[in-house]
């Protein structure tokens, strides 16, 4: 499963996050490691981008970016 997948509400865990390169350390560098937790909170209304809420903050990436980071289902 990936961010991508999500419904608003829905809630994962990172477990790997994809990309090469910039775009890698990219998702790092925002604090989208593994083991952090993630939550869908809203889609925009086109569909894309999507805002989703980790470590205290919201961030909005797209939905292609989404697609690369894989989580797992979270427990809590």
């Amino acid at each position: 499963m990936t961010i991508d997948d999500l419904k608003i509400g829905q809630s994962g865990v990172i477990c790997q996050v994809g990309g090469e390169g910039p775009l890698r350390l990219r998702f790092l560098d925002m604090g989208l490691i593994p083991g952090t937790r993630v939550l869908l909170q809203k889609i925009a209304p086109m569909g894309d981008p999507i805002q989703i809420q980790l470590r205290g903050y919201e961030l909005t990436i797209r939905r292609e970016d989404a697609r690369k980071i894989t989580l797992q289902e979270d427990r809590v």
